[in-house]
């Protein structure tokens, strides 16, 4: 059972880390840190052959729920976010806050010293004053095609390896969300071959350097992940709602997402520790 258990485990978290990079606000490397499969994943684009041999068993897992989180939840997600957009961020910033504790714990175990907690507030300053001029200083439109759809891959690649960052904000800014999200909602042949080179080649290159960082400054990095995750969170909070019962309904998943996530804090094996 216990193997087993593993694999739903992985599934399930690689499904949401794949939802959470279409989903508006939420950063596909912020879950991975949240669900305690960050490092190993970093291994993976670093160090393929070797990591490969070690993690096997948390690879394949976590590619299949990532697929399915990614390209199946688009259809759904291209439908449901028409209807309500604020229930579907209020369910991971529940899952996301859920996971803080956790994360907090991991961040202090190599300590807490004063550098520690400026990375933490410089980053969270950062990220806020980033998020706030996207959407409401900048307001740059781009027409969808071939070259915008590889920056928006960029972007997504960013998203994985960058706790954090979130690509959405910025491709909504820029008026190209909806249409690649709609594109990848049917499949389309021309946005996968667009986006999905440039997400693979700009995680495997930035997963170097945060390895190199966390083996060298993991205090500091590990507190600076901490601020943008909270600074993420926060900014994402929604303050539109269709009536009353968007906003009990918010209110529900909200709490059922920290409820999942606490639980798949407790299923995650001792062996996967950092």
């Amino acid at each position: 059972m216990g193997k087993f258990q593993g694999w739903g485990r992985y599934i399930l978290c690689g499904a949401l880390i794949g939802a959470g990079a279409i989903l508006p606000g939420v950063s596909g490397g912020v879950l991975a840190v949240v669900f305690g499969i960050y490092r190993p994943f970093m291994e993976l684009l670093t160090r393929p052959k070797s990591a490969a041999r070690k993690y096997w068993r948390l690879a394949l897992p976590l590619g299949l729920g990532w697929a399915v989180g990614f390209f199946l939840i688009a259809r759904g997600l291209s439908a449901f976010m028409a209807s309500s957009e604020a229930v579907c961020v209020w369910l991971f910033t529940g899952l996301i806050a859920g996971s803080v504790p956790a994360l907090f714990r991991e961040a202090g175990k190599e300590g807490r010293p004063a550098s520690a907690w400026a990375c933490l507030v410089l980053s969270a300053l950062s990220l806020w004053a980033v998020l706030y001029s996207v959407r409401h200083i900048l307001r740059l439109q781009a027409a969808p095609g071939f070259w915008s759809y590889n920056f928006c891959g960029v972007l997504w690649g960013l998203g994985t390896v960058l706790p954090g960052f979130s690509a959405s904000p910025i491709m909504m800014a820029l008026g190209l969300y909806r249409p690649l999200l709609d594109d990848l909602s049917r499949m389309d042949i021309a946005a996968l071959s667009s986006c999905l080179p440039g997400a693979a080649l700009s995680a495997t290159l930035f997963a170097r350097l945060m390895n190199r960082l966390f083996r060298t400054r993991y205090a500091a990095v590990s507190h600076g992940i901490l601020g943008v995750v909270c600074a993420s969170t926060l900014s994402m909070t929604p303050t539109d709602y269709g009536g009353a019962w968007e906003v009990v309904l918010s209110g529900l998943c909200c709490g059922g997402g920290f409820l999942l996530a606490s639980l798949m804090n407790r299923m995650q094996p001792p062996a996967e520790s950092h």
